[in-house]
């Protein structure tokens, strides 16, 4: 590609915009630029993302909480988006940023808010037993599906409740039943044993739409009286 160029953001920006009114090719305006393809990409996402002003030099990063990363993590990973829709939907720099956090969150890692403060999600997870997942489940549901509450209460990881949750809401109680390696006690359970544990997680989803019922009824109840 030869020496590297020191590109202004008025480069930047005139080489993106011909880029995308057709008037070049992306090849073209990288020999031109002495850029690489991926570099031009990056400004693209940025400048669909931000406009002008994802192009134009800042010291500053954008923050996001650890719970917005997350969030956009699980977006990717339910198939709603790729790399380059999620950043610039999301207004990330780049697809490079938004790959570490799915590497972190993948791999159980602490998940930290951007900038100065800002909470730290743990992501690290632990075993479980069968019954421990079941009243893990049971009490993610009976709180309104909120999976930090639960993380805290558990210790275990936001990964492990998400893929425990998504499993449950597909297969059931058999989805939360640990497969790897040699079978495992749950395995072997009876059917008595597993419509105990069905029972217990309907219930909970009961009590919960129960508590949605009351809530709304409150609510109509204020409204007439408003009228």
């Amino acid at each position: 590609m030869g020496r590297k160029s020191i590109i202004s953001d008025q480069q930047k920006i005139k080489a993106v915009t011909s880029y995308l009114n057709g008037k070049a090719s992306v090849l073209s305006l990288c020999n031109k630029l002495q850029v690489h393809k991926s570099s031009f990409r990056k400004w693209v996402i940025r400048y669909k993302s931000e406009g002008e002003a994802g192009l134009k030099h800042s010291s500053k990063n954008t923050p996001y909480v650890a719970e917005t990363k997350i969030n956009i993590v699980r977006e990717y990973l339910d198939g709603l988006g790729s790399l380059n829709d999620l950043c610039i939907k999301y207004h990330i720099s780049s697809n490079t940023v938004l790959c570490k956090w799915i590497k972190k969150y993948n791999g159980h890692e602490n998940i930290k808010s951007s900038g100065s403060g800002g909470e730290n999600i743990m992501t690290k997870g632990r075993k479980t037993s069968y019954n421990e997942r079941i009243d893990i489940i049971k009490y993610c549901i009976e709180n309104n599906n909120d999976y930090n509450k639960t993380v805290q209460k558990y210790e275990v990881s936001y990964p492990q409740i998400y893929s425990w949750m998504k499993k449950y809401e597909q297969f059931g109680i058999e989805g939360l039943v640990d497969r790897r390696g040699k079978p495992k006690d749950e395995e072997l359970m009876t059917e008595s044993e597993k419509l105990k544990a069905q029972y217990k997680l309907l219930e909970a989803q009961n009590r919960r739409l129960r508590m949605e019922n009351a809530l709304i009824k409150k609510i109509q109840e204020i409204e007439r009286r408003r009228y």
